[in-house]
């Protein structure tokens, strides 16, 4: 949600009268609202900026608790096998989609094959292990009570890469990198920065789909591993949105160039656009539930 907030003026005769305008855009279109100040600004025009800026906040917050309202609404309608169906059906989809945006070449068929019926094709090891791997700790990320951690992400991470990165797998990076034009944090800084984002997480009142949007971005900028940081940082999203109850969002491959440019943004930048594609995925697209 792109927010401007500006004063504008009218005159009407000869009289000036100014007004605050806030304009956002919100599921592709511009929303814009007024309030009209007087003919001077006034002394509280601080307090009417902030109440402006609440009124768009709960209008989305109204939209995401609605999205999880509906979501738990059909979930509990389904039978355990028709669950246990569904995150099948949800593993595999987000399994090939996240390797694929990592580049691993296996395709959705395969990883189909792979993890339902044991067959690997013929494609590198490495691609098959890490599909299997995933897998695995998608269905362990559902199981697990315990709140997100340093002890969490760093089981996570082992698991997938153990066999295909065992120098790297379980481990936060002790050097440094740049990614694209981002310079990560000094690798010294890394679980610092970790704890303060993991206090976030766990302690934050904001609504979850933002919690989870804003630590998948903190987490990539820190970028705590040698690699697979895309993939755990994609888990911890899911995570938070299902712990609390709202249905995951899977980053599909198709549209990697699109999400690579939103990280490459701000924070705010980022957010807005995966709040948004999140909201429009589960307005407009049926879900397998």
């Amino acid at each position: 949600m792109v927010k401007t907030m500006r004063i504008i003026r009218r005159l009407k005769g000869r009289e000036t009268y100014l007004y605050l305008q806030h304009s956002y855009r919100r599921d592709g279109k511009v929303i814009t609202r007024e309030r009209y100040l007087g003919k001077t600004v006034p002394k509280n025009i601080e307090e009417i900026k902030s109440k402006l800026l609440r009124d768009a906040q709960d209008s989305l917050r109204a939209k995401l608790e609605q999205i999880r309202s509906d979501f738990q609404k059909e979930w509990r309608t389904i039978p355990p096998s028709g669950k246990e169906r569904t995150l099948r059906e949800i593993a595999i989809t987000f399994t090939y989609n996240t390797n694929a945006i990592e580049g691993s070449t296996i395709n959705l068929e395969e990883t189909r094959t792979i993890l339902e019926d044991q067959i690997a094709p013929n494609k590198p090891l490495k691609d098959v292990r890490e599909t299997e791997a995933h897998a695995k700790v998608f269905f362990e990320m559902l199981r697990t009570q315990e709140p997100v951690s340093n002890e969490l992400l760093l089981k996570w991470h082992e698991e997938i890469f153990k066999e295909t990165k065992p120098d790297l797998a379980g481990k936060y990076r002790s050097w440094s990198v740049r990614v694209g034009p981002h310079l990560a944090p000094d690798w010294q800084k890394i679980r610092a920065l970790m704890d303060r984002l993991i206090v976030f997480v766990n302690e934050s009142t904001m609504n979850p789909v933002e919690v989870a949007v804003r630590a998948h971005y903190i987490f990539e900028k820190i970028h705590p591993f040698g690699d697979g940081n895309g993939r755990i940082g994609r888990l911890l999203m899911n995570f938070i949105l299902w712990k609390n109850g709202y249905p995951m969002f899977i980053t599909e491959n198709t549209k990697k160039k699109a999400y690579y440019e939103a990280l490459n943004k701000t924070e705010e930048g980022f957010r807005n656009y995966l709040v948004k594609r999140y909201i429009a995925t589960n307005r407009c697209k049926p879900r397998e539930v």
